[in-house]
């Protein structure tokens, strides 16, 4: 279906791809990896044909369409989200649209247009009909659901959403359209844990083929059965889950290096013999055949390692046993009430996972702790010899734009090494030039990669995280994940990666769950949870 074929591209001296080949097929839902700046989303352009190969062709069938979803939030206001997300549905959101522009020159029947218009209805409408237009907006509005909108937020302005929400926009306009194929970068990056449920299932039950980038390791293997992998120029397929593609991956490079020793000392050996005998005439056959034939093997090289550095974090001081400590707390955002009398207490040492639905205040309950936030009645005390850590979105916007990375780091730690601050950088992805970038030249994803270094160099004995996974890719999140388990303070974190949550929450507190009434403190691990509700997350069963 989709066909790579011998396909080189390069953007001046930045070779992304060498006489590389691909081949997926129809119906195959396939994981796209590589390191930051491999060329995944060059691929996706390539086969979206807003870009060419140098050389080499990607074949495409005639009459095939494409759904894309990128990391990117188009213009959007002055329309309900409903007719938003119907809007990409491709030819049904079309005709959707034209419907209601016909209903409203129906409307008045003394203008001119009304006879025209009600001509050209009776045709939209029939081949609306027939193409299923009529279950669209209830199934628009399943797709909103899942994504995580409630019906006022459904029926309102989408001008009014943050970039966040308008981002779920876009990929409802995207999973809405009936497309032969659909390519995802990183769809998980902005939802939450029920809303990523709600994906896994409506991805494995689309007939479309699929092809996407995830930094989420439990979402691929839930979903792909085909790994691609973008290695140095070349694409190598995988077949098999996220899970099997690692492991494939180490067993490949441990061949692929055994075979590159007994190839060198196989040509350490033919050297040996041709500098021995190089002088003798009797053996100058010999010598001049095996210097032949060493000219004509084909060299085996080692493996490209992915460099992954550890960083073992300072140890933090020692707090008092309470940590925080909430009693009698309300909060409320116009009429709606998110804590009424919310009692909650956090001891050292305890890592606390929250968790809940869109709304239910997650992120107004770290607010709270991290003092951003007063609450409206009852109080929010903390412990003493605590020193607080707080990382949340907004906490790019203490980086200094104009700064470098280097530089930034340099400014806040002056008194370290270059070496240490250097090593840190190495260990959040930031290698080589990297560091030499602008601030404001950074994704939003290096971006969080720094502030989460920023926060973890001269780490606090407590910290709170809200979201601390997003953006981070699958080698930085297993480094912070191995990182903070040997981490001796307390936490309290919002996140929806379920390898985080797996990792590190020795408690879970649950906030808005059906089955009980208020939030729910449950003193076991999150897998002790999972084990105990049946389920991942507030709502959702498996």
């Amino acid at each position: 279906m989709i066909s790579f074929s011998n396909v080189s591209k390069q953007y001046g001296k930045q070779v992304l791809f060498i006489d590389a080949s691909l081949q997926l097929n129809p119906g195959e839902k396939a994981g796209l990896v590589g390191p930051n700046g491999a060329g995944k989303s060059t691929l996706f352009r390539m086969i979206m044909g807003e870009e060419n190969p140098d050389d080499g062709t990607v074949s495409l069938p005639k009459k095939f369409t494409v759904g894309y979803f990128r990391q990117e939030v188009d213009e959007m206001a002055g329309r309900p989200v409903l007719d938003e997300a119907i809007a990409g549905s491709g030819r049904l959101g079309d005709l959707h649209h034209e419907l209601v522009d016909l209903e409203k020159a129906m409307a008045d029947h003394e203008s001119p247009d009304f006879e025209a218009a009600l001509e050209r209805f009776g045709h939209v409408q029939e081949e609306y009909q027939h193409l299923g237009g009529y279950e669209l907006e209830a199934k628009a509005r399943a797709c909103l659901h899942g994504l995580g909108f409630e019906d006022d937020q459904i029926d309102g302005d989408v001008g009014a959403l943050s970039g966040g929400w308008k981002m779920r926009v876009s990929m409802a306009k995207v999973l809405l359209g009936t497309f032969d194929v659909l390519l995802l970068d990183e769809p998980t990056n902005h939802l939450d844990i029920e809303s990523i449920l709600w994906l896994e299932s409506f991805l494995k039950s689309v007939p479309s083929t699929l092809l996407m980038t995830s930094h989420d390791r439990d979402f691929m293997n839930r979903i792909v059965s085909k790994v691609i992998e973008i290695d140095a120029g070349d694409i190598v397929t995988y077949s098999g889950d996220y899970d099997f593609y690692v492991r494939e991956r180490e067993t490949r490079e441990t061949n692929q290096e055994a075979a590159y020793a007994r190839q060198q000392a196989k040509l350490a050996k033919e050297q040996r013999f041709i500098e021995r005998f190089s002088a003798h005439a009797a053996k100058a056959a010999q010598v001049q055949s095996r210097v032949k034939a060493l000219d004509k093997i084909e060299r085996i090289e080692l493996p490209k390692k992915r460099r992954v550095v550890k960083w073992d974090f300072r140890i933090p001081g020692r707090s008092g046993d309470d940590v925080a400590m909430l009693e009698g707390v309300s909060k409320a955002y116009g009429k709606r009430s998110i804590y009424a009398d919310f009692d909650f207490h956090v001891r050292r040492g305890e890592r606390w996972c929250v968790m809940g639905k869109n709304g239910a205040g997650k992120s107004t309950l770290l607010k709270m702790i991290a003092g951003v936030l007063e609450p409206d009645g009852g109080s929010v005390r903390l412990g003493a010899s605590l020193k607080l850590g707080y990382f949340a979105q907004q906490s790019l916007d203490l980086l200094d734009p104009e700064l470098t990375v280097l530089e930034q780091m340099q400014t806040d730690f002056p008194m370290e090494g270059l070496g240490v601050i250097r090593n840190l950088l190495g260990a959040f992805q930031f290698s080589g030039d990297d560091v030499d970038k602008r601030i404001r030249a950074l994704s939003g994803g290096e971006k969080s990669r720094l502030a989460m270094a920023r926060l973890l160099f001269d780490p606090p004995n407590f910290l709170v995280l809200d979201e601390p996974t997003n953006h981070l890719d699958l080698a930085t999140k297993e480094m912070l994940i191995e990182a903070l388990k040997d981490f001796e303070g307390t936490m309290l974190f919002v996140s929806h990666d379920r390898t985080f949550l797996r990792g590190l929450a020795s408690r879970v507190l649950e906030l808005g769950g059906e089955e009980h009434a208020g939030p729910l403190l449950f003193g076991g691990s999150y897998l002790e949870y999972v084990e105990k509700m049946g389920r991942e997350a507030p709502g959702v069963h498996n």
